[in-house]
């Protein structure tokens, strides 16, 4: 029976990565773990999962470093990651999305709760996937910027940049329409989907990511309403 995905589970507690390979297995999943970032970083390379469930507090290197040189390797550029971590400050959420992490869940997590989120983290990167085969084009040019949905790469007046894969979507989505001013819901739906619950700071996260790159005023905020991409 061919498997739903291939997982890769960091924690550097032994009964957290007993209970969580136990339920992924059942559930028909192939699973590997490690219980420190820096061996995450090795296997991540040779496994090439499409998923990691990555701890934040943990010796040698901790999540927040691990999601981000994760993050710079590119042939992980697609690899969706989550953070599962009993730490609930809004701090240690924002520095996950701002590594690039691409969900957030916290500890202690009942089974079914776990695979639910992870099984509507494929459905929507699936349904992605869908979308963008069905476009006429998968190049997008809105003026210094040129985004190739195909290969996942955005240039800026020539020179490629790299976009983990939630910054580069929400910047996909909104340089699709230029001028348009779409709604916070529209943008959660759309890049994150209706079946994955973020906080509410999660966009403001990755626009101020996006923004930094960009180095302009290009994606512009519209009080009380939500976000636009203005050339």
């Amino acid at each position: 029976m061919k498997t739903k995905g291939k997982i890769l589970l960091v924690d550097d507690e032994p009964d957290i990565l007993e209970f969580l390979r136990y339920n992924l297995v059942k559930e028909n999943y192939e699973v590997i773990s490690v219980n420190n970032g820096r061996d995450a970083l090795k296997q991540a390379v040779n496994f090439k999962p499409d998923l990691i469930i990555l701890d934040v507090m943990m010796p040698e290197m901790d999540g927040i470093e691990t999601c981000r040189q994760l993050r710079e390797n590119n042939t992980l550029s697609n690899t969706l990651i989550i953070f599962l971590t009993a730490r609930h400050e809004d701090y240690s959420q924002i520095a996950g999305l701002s590594a690039g992490a691409d969900d957030y869940i916290t500890k202690p997590v009942k089974p079914q709760v776990l695979i639910s989120r992870l099984e509507a983290m494929f459905r929507r990167y699936k349904r992605g996937e869908r979308i963008q085969s069905d476009n006429d084009t998968n190049m997008i040019e809105a003026g210094r910027v040129k985004i190739d949905r195909d290969k996942y790469l955005v240039s800026i007046d020539g020179t490629d940049l790299d976009f983990p894969r939630k910054e580069f979507e929400l910047l996909a989505f909104l340089a699709s329409r230029p001028g348009k001013v779409f709604s916070r819901d529209e943008i959660l739906n759309q890049v994150w989907g209706e079946d994955v619950v973020v906080g509410d700071r999660t966009i403001d996260v990755h626009v101020r990511k996006i923004r930094e790159k960009l180095g302009d005023d290009s994606i512009r905020t519209i009080k009380g309403v939500g976000y636009k991409f203005d050339m």
